[in-house]
Formats: structure tokens, C-alpha cells, sequence
């Protein structure tokens, strides 16, 4: 905590240099130090490990502010507490966050700079809380969506969307143009440079949404918008630390109503499916969040014999109609037969074919794919 606060007041010495603006930061810094020590000599808890991860955004939010007063810049401080909220089942309530914000732009005369946080919210109890991970981008699209934005810009460290994962394929370049469905495909499916739900908001009201990259302003970076640039494979993902679980059961052969047995019980414990596969005896699911893995494997017990694979991987193609180009499959096959696949799935979607592959061949299969899709080494 020391460190930290040691970190802000050198940094806040660099920021401004002007007495008005060098009191004003350094009254922030002391505003939420002095809360952080507080909060110390309090028995740690949820509601307090929330109110810990927001002081982040409101710090650097706040003293941004004071820099652009020192700039010169007309700028006004709108805080995502008043207006960002989530219900009882953490999902962002747009009707009120719409007229929550637009009443206080109103009230700022809709003109100048305008500074919020991203990630931090009130929840169903008015308590601070967050949108999770990646929530910077979500309250991005939140909010232009409620204020019917002409677009919404995402600033990252890279240049758009790449067709694959530079971190693990050598050559890979960044896609000009991707419709709102295969760019949810790519960020449900493992797209780093994405929060799986930003795209929703900024899909419902027809917002495009521009992926740029901070160290290089000039770069075209990517656009999301309504419509597809073209069709056949744009881009691969994958997804680490997926469960795959195996119902079999004879009992299934010819058995209406089990599928929906086998849902309900993923749906009790709020546990969103990733890919399913079916045959007469048996029903493949895989699933991302182990938070209630006992308490589900507990309930599937009767229904069959459960059989659990950890440390998997889904890697998916994404692509308009990727699904209906039949060299795509050809080109998918030739390519992985090195690798031992898991499981498929094919026609779900048709911009997407996943593969489920044990987590230690994830990276061979982004580089073959790679190879047989985009002939890149």
C-alpha cells in the first residue's frame, strides 16, 4: 500500500506541474489512501474486495480530469456509479443506464469532454461492483449504446483484430472489416482483444465499433459493423481451460425429454455451455467456469455414466458462411491430422466451426491452422 501511494505522488508530480492542479491530485491521492488504509483495519469481505478493485478506475479517472484542466481541455467528470447498474442476475440494465446518463449529460449541457470509469457499476443493491474482466470494453458499449453513439472505439496495444494469435503464431496480420457476429464468435471464443459481451449492446442498436491501437493512432485497426466484408475463414481463437463432460446412458436411446433434463441442470447453477455434442448413448458438453463442477457432476450422476475431461482447448474458425464452404472443411482436415480431435462442432453456427482439442496441442493446431487456411508459417 506504501509503494503504491509512493507510485501516485511521484506520478501526480509528473502530470501537472501548475499549484492549483498539483493540490487538486494530490487532495485526490489523499481521498482514497486515506479510505484504502481505513479499509485495512476491516475484516476482509466481498462487498469490500469490490469497493478495493474500483479504487483503480476512480484514481486515474479523477486525476485525468485535473490534467486536462491543465491542459486547457473542457472536460466533466460523470461517474459510472451514478449511472452504470446491474440487476440481481449481474446483467447491465440499459433502459435505466440510458435515462440515468442521459439526464446528467443534459444536466452538463452535452458539450465538451466527457470522463467516466469502465468495469465499475452498482449492483441490484446499490453496493459498488463490477462487469468482471474486460469490463472496461462493455461499459464502452453500454454506453454507446444508450446514448445512441455514432460509433464506439476500443484503444488497445495491438492493431485491430489479427486472424490469429500473435503470441503463438509467427506471421499474422489484422482484419480490416468483421460483421457483429463473427466478431462475437472470435471474443466469445478466446479474441483477447475483445469482451465477449461488448459486442451485444453495440449489435442491438447498430453502433460500429473500431478496434485501434494506441501505439499506433495511424494503424486502419478493425471495424464491426452490421455487415460482413466477405465470406470463408477470417479469423481462428481458441479458448483455454475447458471442461468436457460425457453423460452416457443407455436409458437415452429413443428418450424424448433428456437433453432438456441434462440443460437444467447447467441452467441451475447459472453454467453456460460451450460446445454440445450427441449421439444415441451418449451427450458431450463442455463448459469454462468449474465454480459449481461438484454440485452439477452431483446432479448428472443419475442420468448415466459421467466421465470428466479437464485441460482442454476449443479452437474455432470464424468466418461468414465459413460453415456452408465445403473447401474450408477439406482445408480443416487435411491440415489437423497430427492433432487428436475431441470433439466438433459444425452447423450450430454458420460462422463458426469448433474443434475441442487437449490444452497441451492448442498451439500446434493455431499454427496448422494457420498454415492450411492462410498458407502463413
Amino acid at each position: 500500500m506504501d509503494k503504491l501511494e509512493a507510485h501516485y505522488r511521484a506520478f501526480c508530480n509528473e502530470l501537472v506541474k501548475q499549484p492549483a492542479g498539483q493540490a487538486a491530485a494530490k487532495a485526490i491521492v489523499d481521498e482514497h489512501f486515506e479510505f484504502l488504509n481505513i479499509i485495512l483495519k476491516i475484516s476482509f469481505n466481498e462487498a469490500l474486495n469490490k469497493d478495493l478493485l474500483a479504487q483503480g478506475e476512480l484514481l486515474s479517472t479523477k486525476l485525468f480530469c485535473v490534467f486536462l484542466e491543465e491542459a486547457g481541455v473542457e472536460a466533466t467528470l460523470v461517474p459510472a456509479l451514478d449511472f452504470m447498474s446491474i440487476d440481481e442476475y449481474e446483467e447491465p440494465e440499459i433502459p435505466r443506464i440510458k435515462t440515468k446518463l442521459s439526464a446528467l449529460l443534459e444536466k452538463h449541457g452535452n458539450k465538451g469532454v466527457f470522463v467516466t470509469q469502465g468495469y465499475i457499476c452498482r449492483n441490484a443493491r446499490g453496493e459498488v461492483d463490477n462487469l468482471k474482466r474486460g469490463g472496461s470494453d462493455y461499459s464502452a458499449s453500454l454506453i454507446g449504446a444508450a446514448i445512441q453513439a455514432k460509433e464506439v472505439q476500443i484503444w488497445t496495444d495491438i492493431d485491430g483484430m489479427h486472424n490469429n494469435d500473435p503470441r503463438v503464431v509467427k506471421k499474422t496480420f489484422p482484419i480490416e472489416q468483421l460483421s457483429f457476429d463473427e466478431a462475437a464468435e472470435l471474443a466469445y471464443f478466446g479474441a483477447k482483444i475483445l469482451h465477449p459481451a461488448s459486442i451485444w449492446p453495440a449489435q442491438h442498436f447498430n453502433i460500429p465499433v473500431k478496434l485501434l491501437n494506441t501505439m499506433q493512432p495511424e494503424a486502419k485497426g478493425t471495424i464491426i459493423t452490421e455487415l460482413p466484408s466477405g465470406d470463408g475463414a477470417k479469423a481462428i481463437a481458441a479458448k483455454d481451460g475447458i471442461i468436457a463432460i460425457k453423460i452416457k446412458s443407455s436409458r437415452m436411446l429413443l428418450a424424448y425429454g433428456f437433453l432438456r433434463k441434462i440443460f437444467e441442470v447447467f441452467e441451475k447453477y447459472r453454467t453456460p455451455i460451450d460446445m454440445i455434442t450427441t449421439s444415441e448413448v451418449a451427450v458431450s458438453i463442455t463448459i469454462d467456469n468449474q465454480t459449481h463442477l461438484d454440485q452439477i457432476l452431483k446432479e448428472l450422476q443419475p442420468f448415466g455414466t459421467v466421465e470428466l475431461d479437464h485441460h482442454q482447448a476449443i479452437v474455432s474458425i470464424v468466418g461468414n458462411e465459413v460453415a456452408a464452404t465445403p473447401s474450408i472443411l477439406k482445408k480443416l482436415f487435411d491440415c489437423l491430422n497430427e492433432v487428436p480431435l475431441r470433439m466438433i462442432s459444425y452447423g450450430g453456427s454458420r460462422h463458426n466451426i469448433s474443434i475441442l482439442v487437449g490444452g497441451q496441442y492448442k498451439d500446434k493446431t493455431l499454427q496448422l491452422l494457420n498454415k492450411g487456411l492462410f498458407n502463413l508459417e
